[in-house]
């Protein structure tokens, strides 16, 4: 799958705030990502983060 620095990605589960969208920071083996909603940066391995994305935003696209 690929996932740029500045994609949005939208999560098939929520985070506790209640959104599912989030901002990629930094993409390698892993990721840095910032949820939309309450603005908590975090880091995911991106076997696990890749398993869990619905759908990709691109920048370019909005």
């Amino acid at each position: 799958m690929d996932i740029q620095k500045d994609d949005v990605l939208v999560m098939k589960k929520k985070h506790p705030c209640g959104s599912n969208r989030m901002l990629v920071l930094r993409s390698g083996m892993d990721f840095r990502l910032r949820c939309e909603g309450c603005g908590r940066e975090f880091m995911i391995a991106r076997s696990k983060a890749e398993k869990n994305v619905k759908n990709v935003i691109r920048e370019a696209e909005s």
